[in-house]
């Protein structure tokens, strides 16, 4: 896939973004876990939800080991790359790499609270500074054949969030961005972990759907506390999107499993039972390129999450997948199919 003709600034008033539809419904970046494995057997429950890589920097991009960062199979998609970084040039050079590789989309993380995101000066502290995000986008958009998007939070620390926001989203759009993931909680970088800044900054749903109002050319999605598929439905009332995070990696059956429902679809299966047999030959073939059977199940762990059987199936794979092949996997299938 080669790289699109630099622009001036932002996208062409032409582009069209062929995942929009596909954004209605997507499944967050997440660190150590959203990595091509998890990916591929969230791609067998939903045909039509967006996937998120996990968030690689520009500069591992450009100095790393590419084909391990940014491989993945074509039956993934629609995927998404979510790129972290601050410095416009690293971040073109980054998404000029990345348009080799069958990306629908770029993300630019500006919501992640961590410390190590902290270090690198981006993430959720980028919406510190609007004005340099926008010199970010523009970089990418510049040689992205695909449509650059960017995942924030409703601020950080102590901005008035109702008074941050308009503005951040203002100068996206300036900048030609089209579709933007609001997380619907502040980010407090300094006194709460990455794991309490998921949890403890109240929600405020109502700000994001007055963005939705404030800004109707915008695509806005929105993440945070969304944890079933009925939540997501109520929040695809007022917007364009619903994202859900780990709630989709630990019960991935209860969300994805009836998620292409909210496209009039019919879902690729009956049950989660059909879904671990239909990796089967996933995991076979994985194994057989050299890789390890836990690299795939400990993404499957929460498949039978509230079922009969559903403890003994993570039981076995959590003890016997590190060491062992396919007999570990078909020993934890027979857990739940015989207690149906």
């Amino acid at each position: 896939m080669g790289a699109a003709d630099p622009k001036a600034r932002g996208f062409p008033v032409t582009q069209t973004d062929p995942i929009r539809d596909a954004a209605r419904l997507s499944v967050a970046p997440m660190m150590d876990w959203t990595d091509r494995n998890c990916r591929r057997f969230h791609r067998l429950m939903s045909r039509r939800a967006l996937l998120y890589t996990e968030m690689v920097t520009a500069p591992a991009v450009i100095h790393g080991d590419r084909a391990r960062l940014l491989d993945h199979d074509a039956a993934e998609g629609p995927v998404a790359l979510q790129l972290g970084g601050s410095d416009p040039a690293e971040l073109r050079e980054a998404t000029r790499i990345a348009a080799d590789w069958p990306y629908d989309e770029v993300n630019l993380n500006c919501g992640c609270p961590s410390d190590r995101v902290q270090s690198g000066a981006f993430g959720a502290i980028l919406m510190t500074t609007p004005g340099l995000v926008a010199d970010c986008v523009t970089a990418m958009a510049a040689v992205s054949p695909v449509p650059v998007t960017v995942k924030c939070r409703i601020g950080v620390d102590d901005q008035d969030s109702a008074a941050v926001l308009p503005g951040f989203l203002a100068m996206l759009r300036d900048a030609g961005v089209r579709r933007v993931t609001i997380h619907a909680r502040k980010a407090w970088l300094k006194g709460l972990s990455p794991k309490e800044n998921r949890e403890i900054p109240p929600l405020d749903y109502p700000l994001v759907h007055a963005m939705k109002a404030a800004f109707p050319d915008l695509h806005l999605s929105v993440n945070g506390g969304i944890a079933t598929l009925d939540q997501a439905r109520d929040q695809l009332a007022v917007m364009d999107g619903a994202m859900i995070g780990r709630a989709a990696y630990h019960e991935p059956w209860n969300i994805l499993g009836g998620a292409d429902a909210i496209w009039g679809d019919r879902p690729p299966f009956e049950g989660p039972a059909d879904v671990a047999r239909a990796m089967r030959p996933l995991i076979l073939d994985h194994i057989a390129q050299g890789g390890r059977l836990h690299q795939v199940t400990r993404h499957m762990l929460g498949l039978f999450h509230g079922m009969p059987g559903a403890r003994g199936w993570k039981r076995t794979l959590s003890e016997g997948a590190s060491k062992g092949g396919i007999e570990v996997y078909d020993a934890a299938l027979a857990q739940v199919t015989e207690a149906a």
